[in-house]
């Protein structure tokens, strides 16, 4: 084991505390790392699940302030697991401590916000990464050395699409991610982000959006609410208070790229039959990519500069040794998920604190995806096509 260890506050316990909770404990185990994360404390606000959760995922200590917490000497790294809205309060706190900060995306309710986490992290010059996860899918990362060497040439098509069906139910109750002041905005704050950030990531900065977003259910049960009522199917009561849903359902995007291509994304919770469908396709004058996260070990993969007798799409397992982070992992062939994700972002984290070594994204880099984001809201609500996306910021990934 390394010598050297670095402290870890994790702030918020629900389902990203898991994630990023698992990912702190194991990354040392297999990579090989210059210093080993410790799992100081976790910060919650409910104490009795507090406890549970800290001694089901072995954290040392517990604490229900955060600000206490962050201004700790003890503690290296400050990793944001909330709701949205918490993210830029706490980001600029760890930052100013002088912590490193691992965040969750959304980066943030706005490019405002972003822009001022930004700011703070350069002024304090700590290291900072934003939890666009999927770019550490072996595939995904795969796909991305299919495109630096040169094996699609130019690019001329991003198709994106970020598909899950978890609120059709009209009963679901009203939760913080319904709700502007919260969440920021719906599936394309949530799920677009991701989207958005791996298309900066594998295509390019996006120089103009047009938009078009809906709100299928604009009214829901009040939390608590439905206590005792709500049960899917028949024999259901509607008689619980209800309040507004004020983010989309869903949003589709057209943009132009400043490489010349051209691209769309869609977002939802209403895509009928699909839990957790992260996909994208790539055409270029040499090849086309293709990939689905709930197929996620796969890569399909079609070289046009094969003789056209021997074309077509061929599917890669990409669990080779040879393949990005796989070697740390199983033998050929033996699968990995979801949770390995969040491993290889903790294990490029703690080499970026700790032996110097660049990450992406960081937060300065998720303000140029905010920026996308903010702008296709602008294109939604004013029916028109933004050119200005970066307003004038130059945040590149």
């Amino acid at each position: 084991m390394p010598a050297k260890h670095l402290n870890v506050a994790l702030l918020g316990t629900k389902f990203m505390g898991k994630a990023h909770s698992h990912a702190w404990s194991s990354a040392a185990k297999f990579f090989d790392l210059p210093a080993e994360p410790v799992l100081k404390v976790a910060v919650g606000r409910d104490k009795p699940s507090l406890d549970e959760f800290a001694a089901r995922w072995g954290w040392q200590e517990t604490a229900t302030d955060w600000k206490q917490v962050i201004a700790r000497p003890d503690i290296d790294i400050v990793d944001i697991a909330t709701p949205t809205a918490l993210h830029c309060e706490m980001a600029i706190a760890a930052a100013e401590a002088g912590k490193h900060i691992f965040c969750e995306k959304p980066l943030a309710l706005d490019v405002t916000q972003a822009e001022r986490m930004a700011a703070a992290v350069n002024a304090a010059g700590v290291t900072s990464y934003l939890n666009h996860n999927y770019r550490r899918v072996p595939a995904v990362a795969y796909a991305k050395h299919l495109i630096d060497s040169g094996r699609l040439g130019r690019i001329f098509h991003w198709r994106g699409a970020y598909l899950q069906s978890w609120i059709i139910d009209p009963e679901f109750p009203l939760t913080w991610h319904l709700q502007a002041e919260h969440a920021g905005g719906g599936p394309l704050w949530d799920l677009g982000s991701h989207s958005v950030d791996l298309a900066r990531f594998l295509v390019g900065e996006i120089a103009s959006v047009q938009a078009l977003t809906t709100t299928f259910i604009k009214e829901r049960p009040l939390p608590g609410a439905e206590a005792g009522t709500f049960k899917a199917g028949a024999g259901r009561s509607t008689a619980a208070p209800r309040g507004p849903v004020t983010v989309e359902d869903a949003a589709i995007l057209a943009v132009t790229f400043e490489n010349g291509a051209i691209g769309s994304f869609e977002s939802t919770r209403f895509a009928t039959g699909r839990k957790n469908a992260n996909r994208f396709e790539i055409y270029g004058e040499k090849g086309a990519l293709a990939f689905d996260l709930e197929r996620m070990n796969e890569l399909e993969f079609f070289d046009a500069t094969l003789p056209v007798a021997e074309q077509g799409f061929r599917t890669v397992l990409v669990t080779e040794a040879e393949h990005p982070y796989i070697a740390a992992w199983w033998p050929p062939g033996h699968v990995i998920g979801y949770e390995h994700t969040f491993t290889h972002a903790v294990a490029d984290f703690i080499k970026a604190v700790a032996g110097g070594t660049p990450i992406q994204p960081t937060i300065p880099d998720g303000v140029g995806t905010m920026q996308v984001l903010e702008a296709a809201k602008r294109s939604a609500a004013t029916g028109t096509t933004v050119t200005e996306v970066s307003g004038g910021g130059g945040w590149r990934a």
